[in-house]
């Protein structure tokens, strides 16, 4: 049985019309019935670099026995001349994160996934400490195991103070080695304290979402030839999710 966490990332095109644009990351995100597709806001309009896509791409696993059959499920982002995708702001202004609804009825019938939900949201923030371990998965670069089409992970650690929202934005440090074609990876910690029924990761799901991967951080006047990048990341609170998938209209999609 494969682990359950692969199956929750998904792997992010943007198009515009049949042009390939970019390549990054996105994951399943499960409330009330309904099926999101979450990713960073900057994958699917960034205004300051002109990344202007009209839809995107996502993989999606449809057989158990053959991880290697998957199917492109294509997203429009407007409709009627509006975004389909969920954003939202907070006393900073624009959080780095969206979701996209997708209509069931389109998806692939023995479509194969995990989807993260709002009970493992990770809400008790005095548990987590600077330096505690996580995993961000996602397509670096565009790697991934290209037979079984399954992401990959780094290791990472906080390294800011959790719960804090660093700079005043919504948003906390990850010290971890990382990529383009990251951006819209889950933050993730393994649940603690599990039975013997559960913690192996197959066949459960036992993992906690701490954030959404946006963005290295580095600094303006950083002399590449004396100094190093820095390795920190931008990760935004997992919990805006909780507002972005409040029960509202559906918008589409089709395989």
């Amino acid at each position: 049985m494969i682990e359950s966490l692969p199956l929750a990332v998904t792997g992010v095109t943007t198009l515009l019309g049949d042009r390939i644009l970019t390549h990054a990351t996105g994951f399943f995100f499960e409330r009330d019935g309904n099926l999101f597709v979450v990713t960073s806001r900057h994958v699917v309009l960034d205004e300051a670099s002109e990344h202007h896509p009209d839809r995107i791409e996502i993989e999606l696993h449809v057989n158990e026995k053959n991880l290697g059959d998957t199917v492109k499920f294509s997203i429009p982002l407007y409709r009627d001349g509006k975004s389909v995708w969920r954003e939202g702001t907070d006393s900073a202004g624009a959080i780095d994160v969206v979701a996209i609804e997708l209509e069931r009825l389109a998806l692939p019938a023995k479509m194969l996934y995990h989807a993260f939900k709002p009970a493992q949201l990770f809400r008790k923030l005095d548990l987590v400490e600077m330096g505690a371990p996580l995993l961000i998965v996602g397509f670096p670069l565009g790697v991934h195991d290209t037979l079984h089409r399954l992401p990959v992970a780094r290791q990472a650690v906080i390294a800011s103070s959790f719960g804090i929202r660093f700079q005043g934005k919504g948003c906390f440090l990850t010290d971890a080695r990382m990529h383009r074609g990251t951006s819209g990876a889950p933050v993730v910690a393994r649940k603690v304290g599990l039975g013997k029924s559960g913690g192996d990761g197959r066949g459960d799901f036992p993992w906690m979402l701490l954030g959404v991967h946006s963005a290295k951080l580095d600094i303006v006047n950083r002399d590449s030839s004396q100094d190093e990048s820095l390795d920190l990341n931008f990760a935004w609170y997992a919990d805006i999710l909780l507002t972005l998938t409040q029960a509202t209209a559906s918008p589409p999609g089709k395989a």
